[in-house]
């Protein structure tokens, strides 16, 4: 979907901490100028996915457009950089909707820590000992025992990210669906996952969570020693990622199902 130019006439720029980044962010603050996180119409982010995922964290409510130009080590996220033609392009630019999940993790003192993820939860044992988790999808337990190093439930913006390490399904960013990914799985020898609507609620139990802990961690906020997590969408919070024509999110995700 295009947006109009007219919405884009305050830009405001974040950079990683590169000097990769800051010298294009010196350099493009000197030619645009600079209106601020606060008062800008839409967020350039120059560095690479790291970055561009604190910032979509950092906006998670504010609704703002964010473009990201590839200044840093891994850019499946971003847009190429160029100094040129800027307002041109955001004026272009396509936008992709995501939207993040809502991870409510119970620990060992009862308490319950909320975190949203962009790209993934994962669940990982603390310890030499194999996790042993319980999965219920919807209050239905669909999974006995899944004896693995854990698992993940990742959207389709990260199914590509570390659900694809994993062997995990690559999902269309348009679908309405998660990936429910194991980790190292020891048994079920089989089970390779699976695709849930991306109206589920996913619940994960530690089983003998004494001499088996486990952390939870919701992209890069971690819950250690957890007894159980829950996983859903959050279908409230829209995240708005804009992306040059030819070169948009949902582009580069067929392309990885095609191993380029």
């Amino acid at each position: 979907m295009t947006l109009p130019a007219q919405r884009f006439k305050r830009i405001g720029f974040v950079a990683s901490q590169t000097p990769e980044a800051r010298a294009a962010f010196d350099l493009l603050v000197a030619r645009y100028g600079n209106a601020g996180a606060q008062d800008a119409d839409v967020i350039v982010a120059l560095g690479g996915d790291g970055l561009m995922l604190q910032t979509l964290h950092d906006f998670l409510t504010s609704g703002k457009p964010i473009y990201g130009m590839h200044r840093g080590t891994v850019g499946f996220l971003m847009n190429e950089f160029n100094l040129d033609g800027l307002v041109e392009r955001l004026a272009a630019a396509h936008r992709t909707i995501i939207h993040p999940l809502v991870m409510q993790a119970r620990d060992a003192q009862g308490h319950v820590h909320e975190h949203r993820a962009i790209n993934e939860v994962s669940l990982f044992r603390q310890s030499a000992q194999a996790a042993h988790l319980r999965i219920l999808i919807d209050g239905q337990e669909r999974l006995t025992e899944l004896v693995a190093d854990g698992v993940l439930v990742a959207t389709p913006a990260g199914s590509t990210a570390y659900n694809l390490s994993a062997q995990g399904a690559i999902i269309p960013i348009n679908a309405p669906l998660l990936a429910l990914t194991p980790i190292s799985p020891f048994r079920p020898r089989r089970w390779r996952g699976a695709l849930l609507p991306d109206k589920a609620k996913v619940t994960i139990e530690v089983q003998d969570a004494d001499k088996r802990p486990v952390a939870a961690v919701a992209d890069h906020d971690e819950v250690r020693d957890v007894r159980s997590v829950t996983i859903s969408m959050d279908h409230g919070i829209s995240l708005n990622m804009l992306f040059d024509p030819g070169h948009n999110l949902d582009e580069r995700i067929l392309r990885e199902q095609f191993g380029f």
